[in-house]
C-alpha cells in the first residue's frame, strides 16, 4: 500500500471515535475516504466489492457488522438499512469507536431512519488542502489568527503560475500522488461519471445532458451569487437542445450537493449597527475548483491568460482550504454581502462565536488596500457584541509574503496557511 498521506481530518475522526459509537466520513468520490477509514479501522468491508453484498447487508446487516472495532463499512449508502442496524448495534454494545461509515452520497430522506443523534458524528472530508498536499509552507496557522496576538510573518512558497497549476490539478489524492497524470482528462471523466453513473446510481433522477450543461454554467459562475434563473438561462444556451427551467436547476443543484460535488457558501447574518439589509443568497463553489476548470476545459496557461477567471478560481481554492482548516477547529465558513454593496469573501466563525474575516486577492498593492478597507468597514458595521468576538481581519493572496499591516490587517499568502 502507498505511503499514507496524512489528512487534517485524521485527528477529528480519532477524537470522534473516542466519544461516539459510529463516525460517518462524508465527501465526494475519490477524495480519500476509504483510505482514511482503513488507516484508522481494525477491520473493513466494502459494499461495492461484489454486486450482491449490498443486498445481503440490507437483509442480514449482522453479516457486515461483525468484525473487530472500529469496523469500516465503505459505501454504506448502498444499503441504507445499515443506518438503523448500526444505531441498534451501538446501543447494544454501549461503547464508543465501534464503526466508521464512509459514503460518496447522502441517501434520500427516509422516515424510517432515525437521526442517530448521540451515536453518530459526521466528519466532512474534502479534497486535500495545500497544507495536506505539501504545497503550503505552513508558517501561518488558522489557529493563530484566532489567538490573542494574530500577527503573521512568512516569505516564499508558490508563485502565481504555481497556483494556476494547483487550481487545475486540485486536491485529489490520485493527482497529488501522480503529478504526471492529466488532470483535465481525469476530471472530465469524473464529471461525466457523476452525471451519467453516480447520480442515477444513487437514485437521483436527473437528465445527464441538462446536468452537464448546468455544471458548465456553474463553472462560469463559481464564487458568485448566481440565481437559479440565471443558471437556467446559461444552461439552456449550453445545452442547445433542451430548455432548462429554474425548478430543474434547483433539483439538479440539490443532486450535486447530495453527492458532495457542489457546496453552497451560506451568507453570514450578524447583528449590524445600522439598518442596512443583509443579502442572504449563497455563493457557489464546487468541492474543488479543479472541477470548474475541467468543466470549462481550462488548463493553467488559459487561467494565466484570463486573470479575472483565475481570480475567481483562486477565491474558490481559498474557500476550500478555509473549510478544511476550520472544520478541524469546529468552525464554519460563510460569506458576507449587504445592500450597500459591501462584500467580504469569507467569514470563519467558531462554535464559541469568535470569528475572523477574509478577503481574497491575487496580489497588488491597490487590490490589497481595497480589501483591507472592506474588512475595516465590516468591523465598523457589526454590533458591539459581534465586534467584541472579532479575532482578526485578513487578506489572502497569491503573493510570496505574509505580514501584518500598520492598520492591523494581516496579509496572508494562502501558500503559508495551515490548520
Amino acid at each position: 500500500m502507498p505511503h499514507y498521506l496524512g489528512r487534517v481530518a485524521d485527528q477529528t475522526v480519532r477524537d470522534a471515535l473516542d466519544t461516539f459509537g459510529a463516525v460517518v466520513i462524508e465527501g465526494p468520490r475519490a477524495v480519500g475516504k476509504t483510505t482514511l477509514g482503513q488507516h484508522l479501522a481494525a477491520s473493513s468491508v466494502r459494499l461495492d466489492s461484489t454486486p450482491q453484498l449490498a443486498d445481503v447487508a440490507e437483509v442480514s446487516p449482522e453479516v457486515v457488522l461483525d468484525g473487530p472495532a472500529p469496523r469500516l463499512i465503505d459505501e454504506w449508502q448502498l444499503a441504507p438499512a445499515l443506518w438503523n442496524a448500526v444505531r441498534r448495534e451501538v446501543d447494544q454494545r454501549g461503547a464508543a469507536g465501534q464503526f466508521i461509515l464512509t459514503g460518496s452520497a447522502t441517501p434520500a430522506d427516509d422516515v424510517t431512519r432515525h437521526s442517530g443523534a448521540g451515536r453518530f458524528r459526521r466528519v466532512a472530508l474534502r479534497p486535500m488542502s495545500l497544507a495536506e498536499s505539501g504545497e503550503s509552507l505552513g508558517v501561518v496557522s488558522l489557529g493563530s489568527l484566532f489567538s490573542d496576538d494574530p500577527t503573521v510573518a512568512g516569505h516564499g512558497g508558490p508563485t502565481v503560475a504555481d497556483y494556476a497549476r494547483l487550481i487545475v490539478r486540485g486536491g485529489w489524492p490520485a493527482l497529488v500522488r501522480q503529478p504526471t497524470r492529466s488532470a483535465g482528462n481525469y476530471l472530465s471523466a469524473y464529471l461525466d461519471d457523476i452525471a451519467r453513473v453516480d447520480l442515477p446510481g444513487s437514485g437521483l433522477a436527473v437528465d445527464p445532458g441538462r446536468m452537464q450543461a448546468l455544471i458548465r454554467a456553474l463553472a462560469r459562475n463559481v464564487s458568485t451569487e448566481a440565481a437559479a434563473t440565471r443558471l437556467a438561462e446559461e444552461a439552456s444556451l449550453m445545452d442547445e437542445v433542451r430548455t432548462t427551467s429554474p425548478q430543474t436547476v434547483r433539483r439538479h443543484l440539490d443532486a450535486l450537493a447530495r453527492v458532495f460535488v457542489l457546496e453552497e457558501l451560506p451568507a453570514w447574518s450578524p447583528h449590524l449597527r445600522s439598518r442596512v439589509r443583509l443579502r442572504v443568497n449563497p455563493t457557489w463553489h464546487f468541492i474543488d475548483p479543479s472541477l470548474a476548470c475541467a468543466a470549462l476545459g481550462a488548463d493553467a496557461d488559459r487561467l494565466l491568460d484570463d486573470l479575472e477567471t483565475l481570480g475567481l478560481m483562486f477565491e474558490s481554492l481559498c474557500v476550500r482550504d478555509l473549510r478544511v482548516y476550520s472544520h478541524a477547529a469546529d468552525g464554519s465558513v460563510f460569506h458576507y454581502r449587504d445592500g450597500s454593496g459591501l462584500e467580504v469573501d469569507a467569514i470563519v466563525e467558531l462554535r464559541d462565536g469568535r470569528w475572523a474575516a477574509f478577503e481574497v486577492k491575487l496580489g497588488g498593492d491597490r487590490p490589497i488596500d481595497q480589501a483591507a478597507a472592506n474588512l475595516r468597514k465590516l468591523r465598523g458595521k457589526v454590533a458591539d457584541s459581534v465586534a467584541g468576538r472579532l479575532c482578526s481581519l485578513n487578506v489572502l493572496t497569491a503573493g510570496p509574503t505574509s505580514y501584518t499591516r500598520p492598520d492591523g490587517v494581516n496579509v496572508v499568502s494562502v501558500g503559508h496557511l495551515a490548520p
